[in-house]
């Protein structure tokens, strides 16, 4: 059932600057049936706690398969802006249900993400938003993750981080669990181990849904593969975020989990994963320290992901790979 087609948008005349009537997330945490308010329960003593955001997303009729937009790192104006403009198109031409985007290099200056950009971006039709290494370099953005609403952060960063990296959300009769972790192989941060983590995470998740999504933001392709096998079978879908590149390795591994090692960015097709490359060669070139500035000319890419699940298995059913152009 996999489809390998590696889809290609043309640009289409926008409606409108914004996106018209996106369906919108609640941040307000829901109620469900009873569960442990806060945390998950660690399998053992070494793994983690892992505290878990719970909000609820526009409701659709029922369904048995879920269908799911995936977008890479938006980097900077350029990547946001392309974001804006395309999301809501390629939803109803995918006919998707949840939008789920990575935004940690979302701010102006291509690092962390700001109260206004998470407002834009949920205004264009974002449902989740996740984060990496850069999720924290926006102090604005502070009060947003402590709400562990639809804003979440690698979950393998100490407890004592605001935010959280676990969420449980709710759309119409589904419940659809999301894991954020990420690499430690090349990545400056000492964190958590993201193998234990998100084990962690699903001792809670999986006694509340089949349908887990997974965000592994991470620099080496061998540790979001190795995750990958890790959680097959055992959640619906694994992407990579991180290196702004997207991979040709999508796929349904063995066991039912849909993968795909790295699912691109959105920002300008003719930077350097959506820096100006003037400065990144000067860096390359001298070895010297150089401060890297978001590219904004055009043209823009949008890459990601389309994922097909089925609502009763949990297992994925397609995964399939967009990459749009914008003139």
């Amino acid at each position: 059932m996999l489809d390998n087609t590696n889809k290609t948008l043309s640009q289409g005349p926008a409606s409108s600057t914004h996106a018209s009537e996106p369906e919108q997330v609640s941040p307000t945490p829901v109620s469900p049936t009873p569960v442990s308010p806060t945390h998950v329960s660690a399998p053992s003593a070494t793994a983690p706690v892992v505290p878990v955001s719970k909000a609820q997303v526009a409701p659709p009729d029922r369904l048995t398969t879920l269908r799911v937009l995936c977008f890479g790192d938006l980097i900077g104006i350029a990547g946001c802006t392309a974001f804006q403009k395309h999301a809501m198109r390629l939803k109803r031409e995918y006919d998707a249900q949840l939008i789920i985007v990575n935004g940690e290099n979302a701010a102006p200056n291509g690092r962390g993400i700001t109260s206004k950009t998470v407002a834009s971006l949920r205004h264009c039709g974002a449902n989740i938003i996740t984060g990496g290494n850069h999720s924290f370099d926006q102090r604005d953005s502070y009060p947003l993750l402590e709400e562990k609403g639809t804003l979440l952060r690698p979950a393998n960063f100490p407890n004592a981080c605001p935010g959280t990296g676990v969420g449980l959300f709710t759309l119409g009769s589904l419940k659809i669990g999301v894991i954020n972790v990420q690499g430690r192989v090349y990545m400056r941060q000492d964190i958590d181990c993201p193998f234990k983590l998100a084990d962690s995470a699903l001792t809670y998740l999986q006694s509340q849904t089949n349908i887990i999504i997974v965000d592994m933001h991470a620099e080496a392709s061998s540790e979001k593969i190795g995750l990958g096998y890790h959680l097959d079978g055992r959640v619906s879908l694994v992407f990579g975020t991180h290196t702004h590149v997207q991979t040709a390795d999508e796929r349904i591994l063995p066991k039912g989990t849909g993968f795909i090692t790295d699912i691109g960015m959105a920002g300008s097709l003719n930077g350097m994963i959506g820096m100006k490359k003037e400065t990144v060669m000067a860096q390359l070139l001298t070895q010297m320290p150089v401060k890297f500035e978001t590219d904004t000319e055009p043209p823009f890419i949008i890459t990601g992901i389309v994922a097909d699940i089925d609502t009763v298995t949990g297992k994925a059913i397609k995964v399939e790979r967009f990459v749009v152009i914008d003139e």
